[in-house]
């Protein structure tokens, strides 16, 4: 039986344990919830610790101020803790903490556009609640951390523009409700990972401009909702497009993008693409479109049915034709005209500037002729107009002066004539302006020389400018190129000069300059290359020169500087300046060979004591002083003295000869004796007294443009550079030939065996040599290959700053009496720091030879040494099939480099020369036989490889010269075991 009595004790007990668990309950999550949000403000100050913070944007991160309030930060409202850390865009650097880790409650992070560097935390992974990573544009390193992986609710993890390498971590595939993935332009190498096609919700997929290779993994079109894909600029292969654009596209009539860049598409372009009435933008870039029969253009008359139409880019092709008037009925929404690179001929049609939104025209490096449309001047949302490298004359419109949006305005490589519109001034927001290789006459408008708002560069270089630099060239305080080299400019270089002192590239040569260097240019600290050669400044030597920091090129030849060179700085490396031709000046590093500098005080006191010695002699020394004058009046009747030029060159010149004796070497010059001729001079056979000494001899033409510059460029090259396979420079001569003409010549050592061009193509020669003695063999070839890339390594890497040749080819590879190839020609060379071996956009123009020369160079990007690589791959590939790159067969697209890579590697006896001899002769033969002719054809394959890498498009994907030269090495290795010497 019960008792009832203890009942109410046994719930009044109960009860009390319920209030004292409730106020336990409660005293630990109150604890336990100001532990976890001391350790997120922890977490959060050690984030910071690692921080570099220039503009203060985490200065509300202390004490004074709640966590949850500091700038970015966003807290739960019930719990107080982290849920979002929001940093965006606020110019940080530094590295991540690894105690991020421990905001346990985040969902979102979000670091984009600063400067992250190092690696990903690994603890990121503890963060399960994470819904968002957001890390684009930093310079994070290293490896995806695998650990991402457990954060299972991830649906964003965008890591484009950083600098992540390795390879794309297959385990992402776990990430199933990953709806945006963004790994592009990173350095990822590795196949697409097939696992990611378990990324059923995934809408967005970037991993473009990598080096990922393999296929794109089929199972990736089980992607249903995937509405952005892109995997362009990597190696991966099946995805190269070619062939031609099939005409069924125009019945995509709800299509609103077609985007085929960078493949290798041929033939015609659909003529009824008008029929995508929805069509935005067109894009055929970077492909191989085009007939050659003059008609390519047709299609873009229906064009004027898009009338949606943005964006039409067919830049880099082969599309020819003339420029259709239906352009200008385009769509009012254009903004983007991209056809650089085509060979389009005819005229800008006149009513382009009914194109009331156009942002850009960019028409470059093709055949235009005709003027520039005064209706040009009517668009205006205009901000670039780019129409270099064609046959455009006229006159600059004056209505330019209405491009108020105008950036950038590029028109060098032109006919253009007449003067420089003032109306250019107008143009407030200008930042790169290049007119350079015009007929440009007249004077500078000081309106146009002083828009404060140019920065990149201002180029009138290769005109005829006449007239004073105006003073308001200070206004230019940003501008990185100031090029004004190659007018007919005058008197003295205005002060306010100096206030440029963003300047990284003065050249004024080539002038009539006057005056002193003034002192004021001390203020041009970041000055990298100065070139104020081929004027008329006087007065002393300039010392505050040896205080730039990063001065790398200083060129003062020809001038009228006196005093004493200085020591320091520059003037430390001969190789880096250039100071022939000033007459008084003394002193430097010895391999200037200049005259030593005497001080005034012992110059009076040798005086003094000279007067009291000659004051007795005087009567003497009088007749003896006539009766040399007669002697030297007499031997002047007979022969003419070199020029006071000649006599300052001298020093640096090692020897000079005289006009006449160069006369006498190659019997007045004789066609007899003529070797070859190119565009700068003529090169003869001579026989050099008094050792009978034979040499090369290459007169200049003076008259030719730019002449005398090549002349400059190949004395300073090889005044003190030595190698074995590099043409050795025996002599100069700058002098006046008997009628008073300035004469100017180069004197090499002579190769017997002539250039490489005469034993690859013999039929187009007509010199001495046998014909049926010119086939190189296998060896010979090889040995010729490697020694032109040692020549290349040592120019690019072993010069102290490299040097770019900039005219790599057979006629300028010269074959001695062992048959050892050295590189000759340095007229187009250029010195460059060692900082610039990327293709940064430059006003240099195209360098070098057709079918040689980079395609990056005609689009006019800077020199670099990749552009060597460029030109010896291509000649590594005619060397061994026997092909120039501008051979008639090259049509439709195809060129010397797609020609080799198609054939390998099973089918390259269809493209290797046939007069190639191999060292074995075809037939089945003995297993060892048999063996070598395998070795041999190996062999090959791996040399034409190395020219295909050397020759692809882009510069930076080019073989590293210094592995060419070891991976042939090891080929000529290879074939020495198997006996073919």
């Amino acid at each position: 039986m019960r008792d009832t009595k203890t009942s109410p004790v046994i719930a009044l007990l109960f009860f009390f344990l319920f209030i004292l668990l409730s106020f336990l309950f409660h005293f630990s999550f109150s604890h336990c919830a100001n532990l976890g949000t001391e350790t997120d403000k922890q977490a959060l100050l050690a984030f910071k610790s690692k921080v570099a913070d220039p503009f203060g944007a985490l200065s509300t991160w202390n004490d004074s101020v709640n966590f949850c309030l500091w700038l970015g930060v966003t807290c739960s409202l019930k719990h107080q803790r982290v849920i979002s850390l929001n940093l965006s865009g606020q110019n940080l650097t530094g590295t991540l903490s690894p105690y991020i880790g421990n905001l346990t409650f985040l969902r979102l992070i979000n670091l984009q556009q600063n400067s992250f560097s190092g690696m990903i935390p690994h603890e990121i992974g503890r963060l399960f609640r994470l819904r968002s990573i957001i890390f684009n544009r930093n310079m994070l390193q290293g490896e995806i951390p695998v650990n991402l992986t457990h954060c299972s609710k991830l649906r964003i993890l965008d890591l484009v523009v950083n600098k992540l390498e390795g390879k794309i971590p297959s385990e992402l595939g776990s990430l199933f409700k990953l709806k945006g993935l963004g790994l592009a332009s990173n350095y990822l190498t590795g196949p697409v990972p097939q696992s990611l096609s378990n990324l059923s919700f995934l809408q967005q997929l970037s991993l473009s401009e990598n080096s990922l290779n393999g296929n794109i993994p089929v199972e990736l079109g089980q992607l249903k909702h995937l509405n952005m894909f892109q995997v362009s600029v990597n190696s991966l292969t099946g995805n190269q497009f070619f062939g031609n654009i099939p005409h069924s596209i125009s019945n995509a009539s709800k299509l609103e993008w077609l985007d085929f860049a960078n493949n290798s598409l041929t033939g015609s372009i659909p003529e009824d693409l008008g029929r995508l009435r929805n069509l935005t933008r067109l894009n055929f870039a970077r492909n191989n479109l085009g007939t050659r029969k003059g008609n390519d253009l047709r299609f873009l008359d229906s064009l004027v049915n898009c009338t949606y139409l943005e964006v039409v880019s067919l830049s880099k092709n082969n599309l020819r034709g003339i420029l259709p008037n239906s352009i200008a009925n385009f769509s009012s929404h254009l903004s983007y005209l991209y056809m650089s690179a085509n060979p389009i001929s005819g005229s800008i049609p006149t009513g382009i500037g009914n194109l009331k939104n156009l942002i850009l025209i960019a028409i470059e490096v093709g055949l235009l002729a005709g003027s520039i449309p005064i209706s040009v001047g009517s668009l205006p949302k205009l901000q670039l107009l780019s129409l270099f490298g064609n046959n455009i004359s006229g006159e600059i419109p004056s209505s330019f002066g209405n491009l108020t949006f105008l950036t950038e305005l590029d028109l060098h490589r032109n006919s253009i004539r007449g003067s420089l519109p003032s109306a250019l001034g107008t143009c407030h927001q200008l930042q790169k302006l290049d007119l350079s290789d015009n007929n440009l006459s007249g004077a500078i408008p000081s309106e146009v020389i002083g828009v404060s708002s140019l920065s990149g560069w201002l180029d009138l270089s290769h005109n005829h400018f006449t007239g004073r630099i105006p003073s308001e060239v200070g206004n230019l305080k940003n501008v990185r190129q100031l090029d004004l080299s190659e007018n007919k400019l005058s008197g003295e270089i205005p002060s306010s000069l100096a206030s440029c002192v963003g300047l990284e590239y003065l050249n004024l040569s080539d002038n009539f300059f006057r005056g002193p260097i003034h002192p004021g240019f001390s203020s041009l600290k970041g000055l990298e290359e100065l070139d104020l050669s081929q004027n008329n400044f006087s007065g002393k030597m300039p010392k505050f020169l040896d205080t730039f920091p990063f001065l790398r090129r200083l060129n003062l030849s020809f001038n009228n500087l006196e005093g004493e060179v200085p020591h320091k700085g520059i003037f430390k490396n001969s190789s880096a300046i250039s100071v022939a031709g000033n007459g008084k000046l003394c002193g430097g590093i010895s391999e200037l060979k200049l005259p030593p500098c005497t001080s005034s005080e012992s110059k009076k006191s040798e005086k003094s004591k000279g007067l009291k010695f000659m004051i007795p002699l005087l009567p003497g020394l009088v007749g003896l002083v006539l009766v040399m004058s007669l002697l030297i009046i007499n031997r002047l009747r007979k022969k003419r003295t070199v020029t006071g030029s000649e006599s300052s060159s001298r020093k640096d010149l090692l020897l000079n000869v005289s006009y006449e004796s160069l006369l006498k070497a190659t019997g007045g010059f004789s066609s007899a004796n003529l070797v070859g001729a190119g565009s700068f001079g003529s090169v003869y056979k001579g026989i050099l007294d008094p050792d009978q000494t034979v040499v090369a001899v290459k007169v200049l033409f003076l008259h030719q443009r730019g002449a005398l510059k090549s002349f400059m460029a190949e004395c300073e090259v090889l005044r003190n550079i030595r190698h074995r396979n590099l043409v050795k420079i025996l002599t100069a001569c700058s002098s006046s030939d008997f009628e008073g003409n300035d004469f100017k010549a180069l004197v090499y050592e002579f190769m017997h065996n002539g250039s490489l061009e005469i034993w690859l193509h013999p039929e187009s020669t007509s010199d001495d040599l046998n014909y049926s003695s010119r086939i190189l063999s296998l060896l010979q070839r090889l040995n010729i290959a490697i020694d032109v890339a040692s020549a290349l390594e040592y120019l690019h890497r072993h010069c102290g700053k490299p040097i770019v040749h900039c005219d790599l080819k057979p006629s300028n590879i010269l074959l001695d009496n062992d048959m050892t190839a050295h590189v000759g020609d340095f007229g187009l060379t250029r010195f460059i720091p060692e900082a610039i071996r990327s293709n940064q956009s430059s006003s240099i123009g195209l360098k070098g030879t057709v079918g040689y020369a980079p395609p990056e160079y005609g689009m006019g990007s800077r020199v670099s040494t990749y552009g060597d690589v460029y030109s010896y791959g291509i000649l590594l590939l005619e060397t061994f099939t026997g092909k120039r790159p501008t051979s008639d067969i090259f049509a439709e697209g195809l060129d010397l480099h797609n020609f080799v890579k198609n054939a390998l590697p099973e089918q390259i006896s269809e493209v290797l020369d046939p007069l190639f001899v191999t060292g074995g002769e075809e037939g089945e033969g003995t297993a060892e036989e048999k063996l070598k002719q395998d070795q041999v054809q190996e062999s090959l394959a791996t040399i034409l490889k190395i020219g295909v890498a050397c020759s692809v498009e882009s510069p930076r994907e080019r073989m590293d010269i210094s592995d060419v030269v070891n991976n042939l090495q090891k080929v000529k290795s290879t074939l020495r075991r198997c006996g073919i010497n």
